[in-house]
């Protein structure tokens, strides 16, 4: 049965993509976070960290330069930005901060930088912020507009790509493959937290 569906698979969506890369993870394996690469869909594949797609992860250590400063990962930025930025931030007023932004901004685990995104994310919450900043600019953080914050990922998975080239390797293979997040999602999300979506648009811009 197994074999008959990897093979309708493969044939209704015209390409020669690696098996591996809807290889069952058994339940006690996987992170309470994980979706398995097998629930995928006809035609679609899970940017799982279990094999080279986890490269498109944000978490993935994929260092670039985006304004002149280098970042490990877009995690590292993205979780950066939740941290005060200087002397003068009002950030600092709301309490004890875990990390310094620039500690952040470095950390080469994405696994890391994301659990200091979450401690600055309790801060926010009860200052009730829903910005974040970069290079002085404040930006709304949980928006359904494609605003300044999504821009700036968008740019960050640019400069990754095209710092990256097994980044540019590995997206273009994926095809026309509907990519899917390895991690619990809602329709809710912002449009900046929906980076499966982001490739997706970046990949169609590279085939142009």
């Amino acid at each position: 049965m197994k074999f008959l569906f990897m093979t309708l698979f493969f044939f209704s969506c015209s390409h020669n993509y690696p098996r591996h890369w809807w290889e069952p993870v058994k339940n006690e394996e996987l992170q309470w976070w994980e979706v398995s690469p097998h629930t995928a869909k006809n035609c679609e594949v899970v940017i799982s960290k279990r094999n080279e797609l986890g490269i498109l992860s944000n978490f993935a250590n994929t260092p670039f330069i985006l304004d002149g400063k280098k970042y490990p990962s877009v995690e590292a930025l993205w979780q950066s930005m939740k941290y005060p930025e200087s002397s003068q931030d009002e950030r600092l007023k709301w309490g004890k901060w875990p990390y310094k932004r620039s500690e952040v901004e470095v950390m080469k685990s994405g696994f890391k930088a994301k659990e200091a995104g979450e401690l600055a994310t309790q801060i926010m919450r009860k200052n009730h912020a829903n910005w974040v900043s970069y290079r002085g600019k404040k930006m709304i953080y949980k928006t359904p507009k494609r605003g300044e914050h999504y821009k700036l990922i968008v740019r960050a998975m640019k400069a990754k790509l095209e710092q990256n080239p097994q980044v540019r390797e590995v997206l273009i293979k994926t095809g026309k493959l509907s990519l899917i997040p390895d991690h619990y999602t809602t329709e809710e999300d912002p449009p900046a937290w929906k980076y499966n979506k982001i490739w997706m648009e970046i990949r169609e811009e590279l085939k142009k």
